[in-house]
């Protein structure tokens, strides 16, 4: 039975669809039958209780010169029939949060919402890996630049991140006695008032930050190795880093069948784990992409068995 998939998204108009994975999953829905509705940007509001989503009908064809058909803004009323993929790039600021309490209500009214907007508040990519910790790497998490500090010093080599980044932005890699140390942990904490993650440095990164994609809490078969390239220790594709498929090892997998079931239990349909080595880093459950470069190199369909999942559910509807 056709659904009606409402998107929230980043302008559709500035993606790059050979790596956009929202656009993966438009495609697939598509093809599958089922509605598009593309919600303009700022377009979510509340009358008398009801969610409701200023859309466009939205077509899509897989094309990099003209890859997308808007028809006429109207305003719709979220519930029983739909499903809304919650597709918004970090920041998770307010405004994102206001847009997953105002999902939460078309939840309540039936509609299917993908990831579970209770979980995309509650899940920080960075720190909920750490609710795993038989999975993670020594990390610490602290606002105090003396507890940072010395967790470089005890471990000699470091990365240092925000909790609120994306595409490897504002990522430092730092030594015991680095000169810089101290400026590093000052713009990062803003001077105290925020919290930073400090982890150990893994040198496996030269081999590649792995991305794992998780639908329903089971493992695609393959990843994607982000490689570091030039004088990069960072191998976010943001950055430069280089995308290498690769069957899952038996570490990957056990990390996944840790992690997967509290996913799916948590209504985290579609989620992407980075895994450096044999440690987990982040849980990504936002907008995890490597739909498009895995489909493409071992000939998946990735966002196809995402909605293959969302079909089986119960037809579209909590």
């Amino acid at each position: 039975m056709p659904l009606d998939v409402v998107v929230v998204m980043d302008p559709i108009g500035s993606i790059k669809v050979a790596k956009d994975s929202t656009f993966a999953m438009l495609l697939a829905a598509q093809r599958r039958g089922h509605r598009l509705h593309y919600v303009l940007p700022g377009g979510l509001s509340v009358t008398n209780g009801v969610a409701n989503a200023r859309v466009a009908s939205l077509a899509v064809r897989d094309d990099a010169e003209d890859w997308f058909e808007l028809g006429p803004a109207s305003q719709r009323a979220l519930g029983t029939g739909d499903v809304v993929l919650m597709r918004r790039d970090p920041p998770v600021d307010a405004e994102y949060l206001y847009d997953t309490q105002i999902l939460g209500l078309a939840q309540r009214a039936g509609a299917r919402v993908v990831n579970d907007p209770q979980g995309l508040r509650d899940l920080n990519e960075k720190l909920a890996a750490l609710e795993f910790p038989q999975c993670c790497p020594p990390t610490l998490v602290s606002r105090e630049a003396a507890a940072l500090k010395g967790f470089v010093a005890e471990h000699g080599d470091a990365v240092l991140k925000p909790l609120d980044g994306m595409g490897g932005r504002s990522i430092f890699r730092t030594r015991a006695g680095d000169p810089n140390i101290n400026v590093i942990l000052e713009t990062l904490t803003h001077g105290g008032t925020r919290t930073a993650m400090a982890q150990r440095y893994l040198p496996e990164i030269v081999e590649g930050d792995k991305r794992i994609l998780l639908i329903e809490g089971e493992p695609v078969p393959y990843c994607l190795a982000r490689i570091p390239q030039g004088d990069e220790f960072r191998g976010n594709l943001a950055v430069g880093g280089r995308g290498e498929g690769r069957p899952l090892s038996e570490r990957d997998r056990w990390i996944a069948a840790q992690v997967g079931p509290e996913m799916k239990r948590r209504g985290m349909v579609f989620v992407g784990l980075d895994v450096i080595g044999d440690w987990l880093t982040e849980v990504n459950v936002t907008s995890p992409t490597c739909i498009r470069e895995l489909d493409a190199q071992f000939g998946l369909d990735i966002a196809g068995d995402l909605f293959a999942a969302i079909e089986a559910s119960d037809g579209g509807s909590n």
